[in-house]
């Protein structure tokens, strides 16, 4: 992920930000922006087709291909294959060949592994899905955005979760335990055998299937309340012969005191979308066993709104545009967080919950996150 969140201001921004008029583009300079934006937004939309329509795997198995044999291979049409793959080239995704009669299209191992391989921590194949799921609910959120209404997780389908876990599941298949294991007193409390740990929103399941893995002596108990979630996190879980220490309930977090007490609990990448996430954060507490902490895992994004931002706040505002914050409003009464949640935000909501403080742990160079610790104690 090259993607990060710092302290760097914007280019031509000072830090008093009195220089907004002097840096402001002409219409012409916008204009070329808005024009590559638009470029983008037909290259992220193309990489969907191509993700789910199974051609860049085909090209990965079996390529280079003519658009002939890509579409006889995917059960497609061979002309819309054929327009695809010169746009995928004239982008310069795609390799072709046209030292033949019939041009060849290769997909090169880097944009392979990023589209491709879902073990790779580089992975991004499936993100197009999340702009997909929501584009697919425009004039719902259209209605939202007039009435303070909202889009729900449910409504946004299987595009939106799957792309949220194929997403996060390299990263904590690959990189959650040793994370922990570096933060030592944190290590020691899942070690004891018998740990009882909770899963605050867990989605697929990968997070809670790779704490089990890493922690073999505790289990683990999720809840959720996303219905095809719940399923799919069941499924996940049977697959990796842990369906003896990992429960997965249909639950918001709310209920997590008739599910404990807990020696730990984790909520990842979660807080932001929930309406009320001071009750979930109280209950949560409360469900806790004396002194046990509970790890927020929310994204990194800046500490404070200043304008021109990072890359990442900038995704992360797109996301909550068109996702996070519709999702969080589909459910009033509804503090409205969104994704953009500043570290004084989510130090506010503990303090609510009655936390005592809020730390941040020194997990680093985690996809696009930031772990807090939330302590009892």
């Amino acid at each position: 992920m090259t993607i990060t969140s710092d302290s760097t201001e914007p280019p031509g921004q000072s830090s008093t930000n009195t220089s907004a008029a002097s840096t402001a583009p002409s219409a012409d300079e916008f204009a070329e922006r808005f024009l590559d934006s638009t470029l983008a937004t037909a290259e992220t939309m193309s990489v969907y087709l191509g993700e789910r329509l199974g051609w860049y795997r085909c090209l990965v198995d079996h390529g280079p291909l003519t658009a002939d044999d890509l579409a006889s291979r995917t059960s497609t049409d061979a002309r819309y294959a054929r327009e695809w793959l010169e746009m995928q080239a004239a982008f310069g995704i795609l390799d072709a060949d046209l030292s033949s009669k019939a041009t060849t299209f290769g997909i090169p191992p880097g944009v392979a592994e990023v589209l491709t391989d879902t073990s790779s921590r580089s992975y991004l194949g499936a993100l197009p899905r999340m702009f997909a799921a929501s584009f697919g609910r425009l004039s719902e959120l259209l209605d939202a955005y007039r009435t303070g209404g909202g889009v729900s997780w449910e409504q946004l389908g299987a595009d939106a979760r799957e792309c949220q876990a194929a997403l996060n599941k390299p990263w904590f298949d690959a990189d959650l335990a040793p994370a922990l294991v570096a933060i030592d007193h944190l290590h020691q409390r899942l070690s004891r055998p018998g740990a009882k740990i909770a899963d605050i929103g867990f989605g697929a399941g990968h997070s809670t299937i790779a704490l089990a893995h890493a922690y073999p002596e505790a289990t683990f108990v999720g809840l959720d309340v996303d219905a095809a979630s719940v399923q799919m996190a069941r499924d996940n879980a049977e697959a990796e012969g842990l369906g003896d220490r990992v429960q997965f309930h249909l639950a918001g977090g709310e209920e997590a005191v008739a599910h404990g007490p807990f020696d730990a609990a984790f909520a990842f990448e979660c807080l932001h979308d929930m309406p009320r996430p001071v009750e979930v954060l109280a209950a949560t507490r409360q469900a806790l066993a004396p002194g046990a902490p509970m790890i927020v895992m929310d994204e990194a994004v800046s500490d404070e709104f200043s304008g021109p931002a990072d890359e990442l706040d900038k995704l992360m505002y797109g996301f909550s545009l068109f996702v996070c914050l519709p999702d969080s409003m589909s459910s009033p009464p509804s503090v409205a967080t969104g994704t953009v949640m500043r570290p004084a935000t989510l130090r506010s909501y503990a303090e609510q919950a009655g936390f005592r403080s809020v730390e941040v742990l020194p997990i680093e160079d985690f996809a696009f996150f930031r772990f807090y610790e939330l302590r009892t104690g």
